[in-house]
């Protein structure tokens, strides 16, 4: 968790707001559920992260088998995801965060069909920003010389991976796109 500056700061609170009232507008949750997620504080991941895109916290001690949006102590959220160009993708990984803060702790059915509740396009875009956020991290192409395809990752194959796709053994290239 980082203390958001205050560009993204400004950014995370346009992103309540617009999440909030979509959930209002669909009747997702009722008004004193919604207005106790107004209270949560919201901040940001490591940029490095490339796994996350957005975390749930809750406090030391929070009964795991009653939570609830008191026992939140923060929703952070992926720094690149305050990017305009990924704001609708944001949109859906703030609302995902904000089931969880209302007590849905698992990914199970019942919080599947909570999240298809959303109504606006970006729940997809999860693969696109996870292979964006590994691309700008990425120190080494594993690629493949039969199919051409590349997987970004921070240490060399050194020869000890296949292509998914083909099976061909990988092999190490630099990544010159890396963003650093």
């Amino acid at each position: 968790m980082a203390k958001p500056s205050k560009e993204q700061s400004i950014a995370l609170s346009q992103l309540k707001d617009d999440v909030l009232e979509q959930m209002r507008t669909t009747g997702i949750e009722n008004e004193s559920r919604l207005n106790s997620l107004n209270s949560i504080p919201l901040a940001v991941l490591r940029r490095n992260a490339t796994q996350r895109h957005g975390v749930t916290r809750f406090r030391c001690g929070a009964n795991a088998s009653e939570l609830k949006s008191e026992d939140v102590q923060t929703i952070d959220l992926h720094p690149m995801l305050l990017d305009p160009s990924w704001h609708d993708y944001a949109r859906f990984v703030l609302y995902h965060e904000y089931l969880h803060a209302l007590g849905n702790r698992f990914h199970d059915a019942a919080f599947r069909r909570l999240e298809q509740l959303w109504p606006h396009e970006g729940a997809e875009r999860g693969r696109e920003f996870t292979q964006f956020l590994r691309q700008r991290t990425a120190t080494w192409l594993w690629a493949c010389t039969t199919c051409d395809k590349k997987y970004p990752r921070k240490r060399k194959a050194n020869g000890r991976f296949r292509c998914r796709a083909c099976s061909t053994i990988l092999v190490d290239v630099m990544n010159t796109q890396e963003a650093n």
